[in-house]
C-alpha cells in the first residue's frame, strides 16, 4: 500500500466517495456499477475500494452490483484483486481487466452498465487524459459520476470542463493536490447536484496528512490550503469578489453554485464568506435585512467617492 502522501489522500477520497455513493445507488436501482481504472500503479487504492462494499452486504443482497478494476498487466495488482475476492459480500461481482484506461468503454459494455448508477475512478497519472470515448462511456450511467486524476501538465481546465460537459457531466469541479514531491489534479464531474455536494464534503473530511495541501486552480494567488473541516476563507473571498466584479450582481443561490463548481469550497462556505463580506462593507445585499436566503441579491459595494 502506498505511503506517498498524495496517494494516501487519493485513496481516502475514493473510499469516502464510495462509502457515500454505494447506499445512494443501491436504494435507487437494483443494479449499479463501480469501475476503477489506473494508467499506472494504484498505490493500494484498488483493493481498499473493493473492501468498502463489505459494509453494505445487506443492501447488496438481491441486487446486481459489479465492480470492475482496470490496470496495467501487473501481477501484483492482479494478485491483490484475487486475494480480496473471498472478503467480498454476496451480490457483488468483481472483475480484474488487464489493460489501460482505454479499455474502460469495452469493460462497461460487457458489464451492461448503461442506464444504471455508475461511479468511475480514473487515475490517469503517468499517462494522457482519457479519450472522449471513455468520458462518454462513464456518462452513460444514470446517474453517473467521475473522479479523474491527472498530471498537472495534462490538465487544461477550460478544455476538460468542456469535454466533460459535452459528454453529459455538466457539474465539474477540480482541486490540486500539492506535496513536496509534486502536484496532481483531481477532477470531479456529475450531473447530480447532491453528488457534487457529497464530493465536496468528502474532500474536506479526509484526514489531514503532513505535506499535502489543496490549491484552488481558480485562485489567482495560488494560496495553499490545509485540509480542514473549516478551510481558510481567503481564496473564496477573492473569487467571490472577482465573480461579482465580472457579473455585477448575483443571487446567493448563484454564488453558492459558483462556489460548488468553480472553487474547491463547499456551497455552504459561500454563505459564511458572504456574511463576512457584508460585515466588512465589501458587498451589498437586496433586501438589506433578513435571512441570507437564496433569492437575496448580492452586488459589489461601490468604491468610496474621492
Amino acid at each position: 500500500m502506498s505511503t506517498d502522501p498524495i496517494g494516501v489522500v487519493k485513496r481516502e477520497l475514493l473510499v469516502r466517495q464510495l462509502d457515500s455513493w454505494t447506499p445512494t445507488a443501491l436504494h435507487r436501482s437494483r443494479r449499479a456499477t463501480f469501475v476503477q481504472a489506473y494508467a499506472g500503479q494504484d498505490g493500494g487504492a484498488a483493493d481498499a475500494a473493493l473492501r468498502v462494499f463489505g459494509e453494505f452486504a445487506d443492501l447488496l443482497r438481491g441486487r446486481r452490483t459489479t465492480a470492475l478494476t482496470l490496470g496495467p498487466d501487473d501481477p501484483g495488482l492482479a494478485a491483490r484483486h484475487s486475494a480480496v475476492q473471498p472478503e467480498l459480500p454476496a451480490g457483488l461481482t468483481a472483475h480484474f481487466v488487464p489493460g489501460g484506461v482505454d479499455r474502460l468503454p469495452a469493460a462497461l459494455r460487457a458489464a451492461t452498465a448503461t442506464g444504471a448508477p455508475l461511479l468511475a475512478w480514473v487515475d490517469a497519472t503517468g499517462g494522457p487524459g482519457p479519450a472522449g470515448e471513455v468520458l462518454a462511456a462513464v456518462a452513460a450511467g444514470r446517474p453517473a459520476e467521475l473522479l479523474l486524476v491527472l498530471d498537472p501538465q495534462v490538465w487544461s481546465g477550460t478544455d476538460h470542463r468542456h469535454r466533460l460537459t459535452e459528454a453529459g457531466l455538466p457539474l465539474v469541479t477540480e482541486v490540486e493536490l500539492v506535496a513536496e514531491a509534486g502536484t496532481e489534479v483531481l477532477v470531479f464531474g456529475t450531473a447530480a447536484g447532491k453528488r457534487l455536494d457529497a464530493f465536496k464534503n468528502a474532500l474536506w473530511a479526509v484526514d489531514e496528512y503532513a505535506g499535502v495541501r489543496y490549491r484552488d486552480p481558480g485562485d489567482p494567488a495560488g494560496h495553499l490550503l490545509d485540509i480542514s473541516l473549516d478551510p481558510h476563507p481567503g481564496p473564496l473571498r477573492r473569487e467571490l469578489l472577482a465573480r461579482l466584479a465580472s457579473v455585477g450582481a448575483a443571487s446567493v443561490t448563484e454564488l453558492r453554485q459558483f462556489t460548488a463548481e468553480r472553487t474547491v469550497y463547499r456551497a455552504a462556505d459561500a454563505n459564511r464568506v458572504l456574511s463576512t463580506l457584508l460585515s466588512a462593507g465589501l458587498v451589498r445585499r437586496e433586501p438589506e435585512s433578513g435571512r441570507l436566503a437564496g433569492d437575496v441579491t448580492i452586488t459589489a459595494a461601490a468604491p468610496p467617492s474621492s
